[in-house]
């Protein structure tokens, strides 16, 4: 399978777990992936320390979840934002973005070919969607084209871990095991939630992303790992 088509294969596998993407996710974190993302965006807001934002676009959006809580971080932080915008490849996911978020503008279209002119957003975000990006160096690249000078690129991931510590085997038994029984019992799609552990197993390690971020030309402002590793956050900023 070449590069192309492994791409074309992950977009169909999330537009057929679309529907019951966001109650996957909820239960599958216990609803904690609620706090990393309000950390996100809290983070970034702080680092770009400006009341006024023009816009913020989120890829690989899927169901729009990150939008809402940049839109409430920025109310509840006083910070004015005039355009939201949601990119991803998947119709099923955008389909349901659409219908829960009225707020934003959606538009399909890919991590490493933003539908963005250049140095036109203050903050581009991608939670969980990084790892499924085939050409993922093409994308940091566009991210970076795409941003404001000292814009910020925030990244929420499940990164592989570095070093097996003595809770090793409770993080395995729960991305190789319940995991994938869990999100395949809520989606009815197996396959789906299978793809998840080893898509982890064949990423990156947090050392290694915040490498290729350094290498496309970001400086690293916060990494933050949560709930033993698991999952891991990224801020980073373009030169100013």
């Amino acid at each position: 399978m070449d590069r192309k088509e492994k791409q074309e294969k992950i977009v169909g596998m999330f537009d057929e777990i679309a529907e019951t993407y966001d109650l996957a996710n909820r239960v599958l974190s216990f609803g904690i992936d609620v706090q990393w993302r309000k950390k996100g965006c809290d983070k970034a807001y702080e680092i770009l320390g400006t009341r006024e934002v023009e816009r913020i676009a989120d890829v690989a959006t899927g169901t729009g979840d990150l939008l809402l809580h940049w839109r409430d971080r920025a109310a509840e932080k006083g910070v004015e934002v005039h355009n939201y915008v949601g990119i991803d490849p998947s119709v099923g996911m955008l389909e349901v973005a659409r219908k829960k978020v009225d707020f934003a503008d959606f538009v399909e279209g890919k991590a490493q070919e933003l539908p963005l002119e250049d140095e036109s957003t203050e903050i581009i975000s991608i939670s969980y969607g990084i790892r499924n990006v085939v050409d993922r160096q093409e994308a940091l690249r566009e991210f970076y084209r795409a941003l404001k000078p000292g814009g910020m690129v925030v990244i929420l991931e499940f990164t592989k871990q570095e070093k097996k510590g003595f809770t090793a085997p409770l993080v395995d038994l729960y991305m190789k095991k319940i995991l994938p029984a869990v999100g395949g019992l809520v989606s009815k799609n197996y396959a789906a939630y299978r793809y998840l552990p080893d898509s982890i197993e064949e990423f990156l390690t947090t050392g290694k992303l915040i490498e290729e971020l350094e290498e496309s030309g970001f400086e690293m402002k916060y990494v933050k790992p949560f709930s033993m590793g698991i999952s891991t956050l990224f801020v980073a900023q373009k030169s100013a």
